[in-house]
């Protein structure tokens, strides 16, 4: 399974974007607990949950950057 590219993320809205970090986060910590409890198959998935959430923040910091300096602008 290939890692998430960051184009996906980009072409979220804001709202779905915060809806997706949410997602994430809750997806990171059920891996935790089924590794916590010894049900984790799959344990890749921590590598592509992590990337992922990497990648929404980024552009969920892109976009406050850009709003940002913006404002002054004007």
């Amino acid at each position: 399974m290939a890692l998430p590219k960051i184009a996906d993320a980009r072409s979220l809205g804001d709202g779905e974007l915060a809806e997706e970090i949410v997602a994430v986060k809750r997806q990171l910590f059920e891996l935790r607990l089924q590794k916590a409890t010894r049900r984790l198959e799959k344990p890749h998935q921590f590598k592509h949950a992590r990337h992922r959430l990497a990648q929404l923040i980024t552009v969920e910091a892109e976009r406050q950057r850009a709003k940002t300096s913006s404002e002054e602008n004007s």
